[in-house]
């Protein structure tokens, strides 16, 4: 029996909307060093797939894992979060 795969959900801010239907989303995440066991903060950068165009710099949006739909892209919108 086949097991179906969950994808994963990242939640960021929106960096780049400069692209036709793609924003670039940066995720925060924070680690802790192996060794000194600070923590640090990572940021990572992905492309996401959003066909309307109507997100902006500064908003929180949720992405979710996806099929390749080109050579960077492997990631969509999946709605916009309202920051408390």
């Amino acid at each position: 029996m086949a097991t179906k795969k969950v994808p994963r959900k990242l939640k960021g801010v929106v960096v780049s909307n400069k692209m036709n239907k793609t924003i670039v989303v940066a995720v925060e995440e924070v680690k802790k060093h192996p060794k000194y066991k600070k923590y640090y903060t990572a940021v990572k950068k992905f492309k996401a797939h959003e066909e309307s165009g109507s997100y902006k710099i500064g908003d929180h949006v949720e992405i979710v894992e996806t099929r390749p739909i080109s050579k960077d892209k492997r990631w969509k919108v999946l709605n916009k979060k309202v920051k408390i």
